[in-house]
C-alpha cells in the first residue's frame, strides 16, 4: 500500500508504471536468510488505468541535484546566522560541516538500499521491507509512512509561521497575527486544491531562487549598513545546554531533505547517478549555509534575529527582502502539503477508482484532506510561535530519524550477519551505528531542549495577536 502512495504522489497515472514483475529486481540482505522484500499494492489493471507508456524516469543527475537543493535549502537556512551567533564562529562552522558529512553519508546509504530494492519510493516502503524480515512489515510501513507525513505537516506549520512573520513585516503589523495565520491557511489550502502537482521541478527551482535572492540581498544590506568592527564577535561561547543543543537541532534540520530522497531516486534516468546528484546537493547547501551564516553574523553581531531576513537595517529593504522570500514560503509549503495530502488521500481511497479518476467523491475527499492537514499545521504554527523553537521540535521529532537514525538502521539491516566480516565492514558498521546514535541523541535531547525552550520563552505567547515581525 505504501508503494501505491508513493507512486500516486507523482500523479494518478503513475500507477500504470508499477508492475507486479518489478519484484524480480529485489535482493535479499546479505547473510540474513530474510525473505525478499516485495511491494504490496493493487495491480494497475484493477484500477483500470489505460496510460501504460508514461516514462517517469526523466531526471538527469544534475536536474535531480537542483530539485534536491530547492527542497532542502528553504526555511532552515534562515535560522543559521542566529545559531552561529549563539554557539560562536568555530563551533557553529564545525557542527555545520559535521552534520553535512553525516547527512551525505546517510544519503549514500539510502541510495545503496534503494539499489537493492528498486520498488522503494518512500520511507513507508523502506520500513515495510525492513520490518517484513521479522514479521512486522505492515507495522513498520504504518509507523514510517505516517511519521513522514507528520514531519511534512510540521514543516507546513513552519511555513505558516513564517508567512505570518512575512505579512506582519510587509504590512507593518496592520492586523492581528492570528488573522494573518487564517489568511495564510486559506491561501495555502486553495493552492493545494489541484489533485496533481505538475511542473514541480520548476516550482522548486523558483522556490530556491526566491530564498537565495532574499539571503543574498540580506548579506549585501548588512554589509553596507553594519560594517565590521561595530559589533562584538566571539570565536566560541559558553552557554547553557538547552540553548546550545537547540542550535544543534536547527543545524540538523537544515540538512533534512532526506524525506524526499527516495522519490527523487525513483525518477533518475540512470539510478547509478544518485551519488553525483547527492554530492551536488550537499556541497552546495553546506557552502551556502556556512557563507550566509558567517557573513550575516560577522556584520550584524550577537543580536542577529531568527529568521535572519529581518537582519536588514532599513525597514524598506526589510520589506523588499521579505517580499522576495514570499515565493519560497508559499511554494515549498504547498509542495509539502501536496505530498502529505496525497499520502493520506491514497490511504483512504486505496484500491478504488477515486485515486486515479476525477470523481465527485474523490474531489470532495481531496478538499477535506487538504483542509484538515492545513488546519493542523495552522494549530502547530499558532501553538509554537517562535521560529527556532519550532524548527528544533521538527528536528527532534522527525529529522533526527529520517536524516540520520533510519538510514543507519537500513544499513545495519542490509548487512546483518556481516558487520564484522572485514575491516571495511567494521568501519561501515561503526559509521552507521554512529548514525543511529546521532538520531537517538538528536531525538531525545532535542525534545528536551525544545520543550525547555518553548516553556521558558516568554517573548512571544501562543495564540496571540501580538506582532511577530522582527
Amino acid at each position: 500500500m505504501a508503494s501505491d502512495v508513493a507512486v500516486a504522489m507523482a500523479g494518478p497515472d503513475a500507477f500504470s508504471e508499477k508492475k507486479l514483475d518489478d519484484t524480480k529486481n529485489d535482493v535479499e540482505p546479505f547473510g540474513t536468510g530474510f525473505q525478499p522484500a516485495t511491494p504490496s499494492y493493487t495491480p494497475a489493471d484493477e484500477l483500470e488505468i489505460t496510460s501504460e507508456d508514461i516514462n517517469y524516469h526523466t531526471l538527469t543527475w544534475w536536474q535531480a541535484g537542483v530539485v534536491l537543493i530547492a527542497e532542502t535549502v528553504s526555511l532552515g537556512i534562515l535560522s543559521l546566522p542566529a545559531v552561529v551567533a549563539n554557539l560562536g564562529l568555530a563551533p557553529g562552522i564545525v557542527i555545520m560541516v559535521l552534520m553535512g558529512v553525516l547527512a551525505t553519508y546517510s544519503g549514500l546509504v539510502m541510495g545503496e538500499f534503494r539499489k537493492r530494492h528498486p520498488w522503494v519510493q518512500s520511507f513507508g516502503d523502506a520500513g515495510e521491507a525492513m520490518g517484513r524480515s521479522i514479521g512486522m512489515g505492515k507495522v513498520f510501513q504504518e509507523v514510517f509512512g505516517w511519521a513522514q507525513t507528520l514531519f511534512q505537516i510540521f514543516v507546513m506549520g513552519s511555513h505558516l509561521l513564517t508567512w505570518t512573520i512575512c505579512l506582519n513585516t510587509l504590512s507593518s503589523s496592520a492586523a492581528c497575527t492570528i488573522v494573518w495565520g487564517v489568511v495564510g491557511l486559506a491561501v495555502f489550502w486553495v493552492l493545494n486544491t489541484p489533485r496533481t502537482l505538475r511542473a514541480a521541478g520548476y516550482y522548486s527551482f523558483a522556490s530556491f531562487a526566491s530564498i537565495f535572492s532574499a539571503v543574498m540581498i540580506t548579506m549585501i544590506d548588512v554589509g553596507i549598513e553594519k560594517p565590521i568592527g561595530t559589533t562584538s564577535l566571539e570565536v566560541s561561547r559558553t552557554i547553557g545546554f538547552t540553548s546550545a543543543f537547540l542550535s544543534v537541532t536547527n543545524i540538523a534540520v537544515a540538512f533534512s531533505g532526506h524525506s524526499c530522497f527516495f522519490s527523487v531516486m525513483s525518477e533518475l534516468k540512470q539510478p547509478n547517478d544518485w551519488p553525483k546528484a547527492l554530492m551536488l546537493l550537499q556541497l552546495s547547501d553546506t557552502v551556502l549555509y556556512i557563507v550566509v551564516s558567517v557573513v550575516i553574523y560577522v556584520y550584524v553581531g550577537p543580536d542577529v534575529p531568527s529568521p535572519a531576513l529581518s537582519a536588514a537595517g532599513s525597514v524598506v529593504v526589510r520589506k523588499v527582502i521579505w517580499g522576495i522570500a514570499m515565493p519560497t514560503i508559499i511554494i515549498a509549503g504547498v509542495i509539502y502539503g501536496h505530498v502529505a495530502a496525497k499520502y493520506i488521500f491514497v490511504r483512504v481511497f486505496a484500491g478504488t477508482k477515486h485515486v486515479a479518476k476525477r470523481t465527485t467523491r474523490g474531489f470532495i475527499g481531496w478538499l477535506g484532506v487538504t483542509a484538515a492537514i492545513w488546519i493542523v499545521a495552522w494549530v502547530i504554527a499558532q501553538s509554537i510561535p517562535v521560529f527556532s523553537n519550532l524548527l528544533g521540535l521538527v528536528c527532534a521529532l522527525f529529522a533526527s530519524w529520517f536524516s540520520y537514525g533510519i538510514p543507519g538502521a537500513l544499513w545495519l539491516w542490509m548487512y546483518y550477519g556481516e558487520w564484522f566480516a572485514s575491516r571495511k565492514r567494521i568501519m561501515q558498521f561503526l559509521a552507521n551505528a554512529l548514525l543511529v546514535l546521532v538520531g537517538l541523541v538528536l531525538c531525545a535531547l532535542g525534545l528536551w531542549s525544545s520543550g525547555e525552550a518553548i516553556a521558558q520563552d516568554a517573548g512571544r505567547q501562543p495564540w496571540s495577536c501580538a506582532s511577530n515581525a522582527a
